[in-house]
């Protein structure tokens, strides 16, 4: 009975399908991730069901190649260099490095649809229109960086000095920074920042940062995430909060963040490359950002440094170890 109705819906999926589905009902797509974490992997089941809600079925009629380049720049350029050479229909780049270094390698050849970039214009993906420089079109997942300024001053009144830890490489990184640099001053604090080159620096990094700072708030840093536990063990004999930049490093062992939700990211950028396999042009489609945060909180995490969550951010905060 089961096999009868996945048939009938399959069959009725096609028969709705665009023309330009119907001609051609078969699409190769590779989907680059620059890196292991929480937020990345539900950008991309976002992405496939954003793609399945315009008519992409995966293994009826688009494929998808997932590789992991693991914050390694040369797997990733070896995952573009892959997926150009085996002439698939589209990329989909997850996180500013994959989504740089696949719009350079397929360099026009085939439409790239990046997820996950914090800043498009600041990493070459995007004009001052928001168009991209060749056949590339996709999402940002810009932080919210004054909503977690006010957060952070509501839970720590008498803190001054916040402490961020980011790779120098990552081009996203860097404009977070900036960013948190300039509105730092409207609250009261000051920002001491620590760049790192490559992941196994962050051991060594975080316990030197911490002596200096009243707390850590993480950015969108690919590499530093994937060492949060690292940032954590080091702040826990201090007493010193850490903050996240969505819910997973939440649920990890942060206070709290202002965060995305990055199912939904994927999803938009999986109506963007649908867009783009029904015909569109790429160039000719602005990136888009989304813009609605949400207030994560970790109850445990908050209990064990003395903070308390006040009483109108605990009203649209989402408790992580109840949702879990």
């Amino acid at each position: 009975m089961k096999k009868i109705s996945a048939l009938i819906l399959s069959l009725m999926l096609i028969l709705s399908l665009p023309a330009a589905l119907a001609d051609d009902p078969s699409f190769q797509v590779g989907i680059a991730q620059f890196a292991v974490h929480g937020s990345l992997d539900n950008c991309r089941e976002g992405f496939i069901q954003g793609m399945l809600e315009q008519g992409f079925e995966d293994g009826v009629n688009v494929f998808y190649d997932y590789q992991n380049a693991q914050a390694d720049m040369g797997l990733a350029a070896g995952i573009a260099s892959k997926f150009v050479s085996s002439g698939y229909d589209l990329i989909a780049a997850i996180a500013t490095p994959m989504a740089v270094v696949s719009v350079n390698t397929a360099d026009g050849k085939i439409p790239v649809i990046y997820s996950a970039v914090s800043s498009p214009k600041d990493s070459g993906l995007a004009n001052e229109q928001g168009l991209g420089e060749g056949l590339t079109t996709g999402t940002s997942d810009e932080l919210p960086v004054e909503k977690q300024l006010q957060t952070i001053r509501a839970l720590q009144p008498d803190a001054k000095v916040i402490g961020i830890l980011y790779t120098l490489s990552e081009t996203n990184s860097a404009v977070q920074v900036k960013q948190y640099q300039d509105l730092a001053p409207k609250y009261g604090f000051t920002v001491e920042a620590t760049g790192i080159t490559t992941g196994a620096d962050v051991p060594l990094a975080a316990p030197a940062l911490l002596k200096k700072v009243d707390l850590v708030t993480m950015v969108l840093d690919n590499t530093v995430v994937q060492y949060l536990d690292a940032v954590l063990d080091a702040a826990e004999p201090l007493k010193k909060p850490v903050y996240g930049s969505e819910i997973e490093q939440v649920v990890r062992g942060c206070v709290a963040a202002e965060g995305l939700d990055y199912f939904a990211l994927g999803r938009q950028t999986g109506h963007l490359a649908a867009r783009v396999l029904m015909g569109e042009d790429a160039s000719q489609i602005p990136y888009e950002t989304i813009s609605e945060s949400a207030l994560y909180y970790n109850p445990q995490a908050l209990e064990a440094l003395g903070l308390t969550l006040p009483e109108d951010l605990l009203a649209r905060g989402t408790d992580v170890t109840a949702a879990k």
